[in-house]
């Protein structure tokens, strides 16, 4: 009787320990699943954001590197025209400081030194000591040379050219343009030899004829230098 109690026991307490495994197996997997999902989905939603950041710090660091290389190309761009401006400049100063070593020269019909010169060969001597440009002996010829420049648009260094009649027989070299307009120029006059004069004189206003600039902005000849003539020169 005793056994049979005592087995009836065992089965029980064995039935209920296996009811209540089954019933933790059942109820406690899927809180696991879900506990597991979500985590995934907070993962993931990590992983996103970190591309979406790496994403954001390549391109910021490509707008970075293209800005800095444009700002370098510019800078670049700026020296350089800051370059060719100093050089244009001092090549100009060159010229008009060699041209005021002349002043006072006497004229001479043919003259070509310090004791005698007329107006081209002044105009030949100083561009070729002072910039080592050899221009043509007479005035025509150093008509054709460089770019025409109108008379609003003349600058220091610049070449105006003259005339009794059709053919060019004088030239001088533009010393300083004023404020108000007014352009002085040197040259070696038949009367006064090498001086400096003024546009607005009564005298060489009405001869003047066109302007030429034969220094490039980059203090440079212009490369359409006409080749040297010998011909007699026609000055006045």
């Amino acid at each position: 009787m005793k056994k049979r109690v005592l087995f009836y026991l065992v089965a029980l307490v064995t039935t209920v320990s296996l009811q209540s495994c089954a019933t933790n197996y059942v109820v406690s997997k899927p809180a696991t699943y879900s506990k597991e999902y979500k985590t995934d989905a907070k993962l993931a939603s990590i992983d996103n954001k970190k591309m979406e950041q790496d994403k954001q710090k390549l391109i910021d660091s490509f707008l970075a590197e293209k800005a800095a290389s444009i700002a370098n190309a510019k800078k670049a761009v700026k020296n350089s025209e800051i370059a060719k401006a100093i050089k244009h400049n001092k090549t100009i100063d060159g010229i008009l400081e060699e041209a005021e070593t002349y002043l006072g020269t006497p004229y001479r019909y043919g003259g070509t030194t310090r004791r005698g010169i007329d107006c081209s060969a002044f105009v030949l001597s100083v561009f070729g000591a002072a910039a080592g440009l050899t221009l043509p002996r007479v005035a025509a010829s150093q008509a054709q040379e460089g770019e025409r420049i109108e008379k609003g648009e003349l600058q220091k260094g610049d070449l105006i050219f003259f005339s009794h009649g059709r053919r060019i027989s004088h030239v001088g070299i533009v010393e300083s343009v004023t404020e108000e307009g007014e352009i002085k120029f040197i040259h070696a006059a038949t009367s006064k030899g090498v001086m400096v004069s003024s546009l607005n004189d009564s005298y060489w206003g009405p001869k003047f004829r066109f302007a030429k600039r034969v220094i490039n902005a980059e203090g440079e000849a212009y490369n359409n230098l006409a080749s040297t003539t010998q011909a007699t020169p026609a000055n006045f």
